[in-house]
């Protein structure tokens, strides 16, 4: 029984006259081998339906967190926002613009790091700063490099190449790289899946604290309960694949600077949790019982 009034938004189309971002009737279909026998399904291959008909209205500011079962395409939705990959139906407006393409406006940081080996993590940030600007003064340039290798906590390790940091080093490097192009919007791909417990918890520390500092709009994928309630301002909470949609935003009403050690006394984390917990429980288990259908 629920103990504090979990807000829970319908996942309708209702587009905000405010939204930063607007994800209409977004669908996304991979071509199938035609002809082509599947044993696991026993059925022939065909185009797949990774997601289908999402709708999402994302507001200036807000740090929003989407989970969902393996395989419902979260980060197909990320790419497809990123503009690595293309739409095969519908549309996602940035500040009413469509997305066709990767742009400065929106940052990226993965879960693999992604760095240039052979580079520093000055030349690192360096890279994606002049490849942005490439007439941008050196002045204006080392300046920007020094600002967010401090905010990462990385200074005194600018000369240092990847292999001579630690897991949670890189990923400062990569959270940093993104910032610094200045992007409207930061896209976080499972940043911390590839990390121990601790480092993992200073990590979502440190991006509570850049988030505070920065105040850009975040689209995070994880599939943490705890780390989701942690960070965001709302949760998207997807189906099971293929053809997954958005089934339920929830409102996370927790007060900010938010901290760890206190944040599940708030009268309304249980009844969130426990909402988050449920539709993973059931959708999880959904794709397990049409795996042993097959």
């Amino acid at each position: 029984m629920r103990t504090a009034p979990v807000n829970i938004v319908p996942a309708t189309d209702q587009r905000s006259p405010t939204a930063q971002l607007s994800i209409r009737n977004v669908t996304k279909v991979f071509p199938g081998k035609k002809g082509v026998f599947n044993k696991l399904t026993g059925k022939t291959k065909g185009d797949f339906v990774a997601i289908q008909d999402i709708n999402l209205e994302i507001e200036p500011n807000t740090f929003v967190s989407i989970i969902g079962p393996s395989g419902c395409g979260k980060s197909t939705l990320l790419n497809m926002i990123a503009g690595l990959s293309p739409i095969s139906g519908g549309e996602i407006l940035l500040n009413g613009v469509p997305i066709t393409k990767p742009g400065p406006d929106r940052g990226m940081v993965f879960q693999n790091y992604a760095l240039m080996p052979w580079m520093t993590v000055e030349e690192n940030l360096r890279f994606a700063v002049e490849t942005v600007d490439p007439k941008i003064s050196q002045k204006k340039r080392d300046r920007i490099l020094k600002e967010y290798i401090q905010l990462v906590g990385l200074t005194g390790a600018e000369r240092k190449h990847p292999h001579e940091l630690s897991g949670g080093m890189r990923q400062r490097v990569g959270i940093a790289r993104a910032l610094a192009i200045d992007p409207q919007m930061l896209l976080m791909d499972e940043p911390f899946g590839a990390l121990d417990a601790l480092t993992r918890g200073f990590l979502q520390d440190e991006i509570e604290r850049i988030w505070e500092q920065q105040r850009k709009t975040v689209i995070m994928i994880t599939h943490s309960i705890e780390e989701a309630l942690l960070l965001s301002d709302r949760i998207v909470m997807m189906t099971r694949g293929p053809a997954a949609r958005v089934d339920e935003i929830l409102e996370v009403p927790f007060p900010r600077p938010r901290n760890r050690e206190t944040i599940d006394q708030h009268p309304a984390y249980h009844d969130l949790k426990v909402e988050m917990e449920s539709h993973l429980f059931r959708e999880t288990r959904a794709v397990e019982a049409a795996r042993v259908g097959t």
